[in-house]
C-alpha cells in the first residue's frame, strides 16, 4: 500500500474538507505542544496522511484513489453542497473504460477518483 501525504496549513479548514464533505474517518490525529499537527484520515481503502510540517510535504500534491460506486459517490458530494467545490464527472483521456472526479482541497492538494466503467 502507498499512502499519500498531503501538507495542511489549518486543522479545522481540513477536517472540514475531508471528513465533512468528502466523508473520511480520522483513523489517528499526533499532535504536540511544540511540533505540526500530524493524521491518518481513511475512506474504505483510500488512506491519506495530512501533515503541517512544511518539511515533510509541499502543498499542490496529487493522488489518484480508485473507488466503487464513483457516480453515487459523485452524486453525495454534490448534494452536500460543499461551497468551495462542485466536482465534475468525466472520461479520462487516457482510457475510454474510465471515469473520474477530481476534488482539490483548501490547501491546494487534489485527489482523482477514478472507478473502470464497464
Amino acid at each position: 500500500m502507498v499512502i499519500p501525504i498531503f501538507r495542511i496549513f489549518d486543522y479545522h479548514k481540513a477536517c472540514e474538507f475531508y471528513v465533512g464533505w468528502l466523508g473520511f474517518h480520522i483513523d489517528w490525529e499526533e499532535r504536540s505542544d511544540t511540533g505540526p499537527m500530524y493524521m491518518q484520515v481513511s475512506r474504505g481503502d483510500i488512506v491519506l496522511h495530512l501533515i503541517g510540517d512544511w518539511g515533510e510535504s509541499c502543498p499542490g500534491s496529487k493522488a489518484v484513489a480508485e473507488i466503487n460506486g464513483l457516480l453515487a459517490y459523485h452524486r453525495l458530494l454534490l448534494q452536500k453542497d460543499y461551497p468551495f467545490g462542485r466536482p465534475g464527472l468525466e472520461k479520462t483521456t487516457w482510457s475510454e473504460r474510465v471515469m473520474q472526479a477530481e476534488v482539490t482541497d483548501p490547501f491546494g492538494n487534489s485527489i482523482v477518483f477514478i472507478e473502470a466503467c464497464v
